[in-house]
């Protein structure tokens, strides 16, 4: 799994003219699912996020994490993030995930991150959304489940 993760003091999804999906101060995270990913990446990419310290403490360096800045999740499915533009002028994506196995794969991110007890917000899967942001900072952070460390 892959994710762009943005640091925000407020953000919202609205899909067909509606607001379905709105939070103030956290984390914007936008996940591509590839073909080989598990639950475990879920799982690894959820601690990983909820625990990187990326909100200001009271000197001003990034030092909170999530649940110490008080904030909130909102996780939106984006496949493009495993887009192959090395070759030709059309993105590939064929390392992306069917979408039965993306879906699947989301709802399991999103189920573990709602067990951390951090509110979270979520986008529609496979909707055409228009994504609106507030990047604090400005903090984007890349995290991507195949580069974490083996043990």
């Amino acid at each position: 799994m892959r994710t762009v993760i943005q640091r925000v003091s407020q953000a919202s999804v609205t899909v067909n003219g509606s607001t379905i999906s709105r939070i103030a101060t956290g984390l914007l995270v936008l996940i591509g699912v590839k073909r080989d990913d598990s639950t475990a990446d879920a799982d690894y990419l959820v601690d990983k996020i909820v625990h990187l310290r990326v909100f200001p403490d009271d000197a001003g360096k990034m030092n909170r994490d999530l649940t110490e800045a008080g904030g909130s999740l909102l996780v939106v499915s984006q496949f493009t993030l495993y887009g192959d533009c090395r070759r030709g002028r059309r993105p590939s994506f064929d390392r992306a995930a069917p979408p039965e196995r993306a879906r699947e794969l989301y709802e399991c991110f999103l189920e573990a991150a709602r067990r951390t007890g951090v509110p979270v917000e979520a986008g529609v899967f496979q909707a055409s959304m228009e994504v609106n942001l507030v990047n604090q900072g400005p903090v984007t952070i890349l995290v991507d489940s195949e580069e974490r460390p083996t043990k």
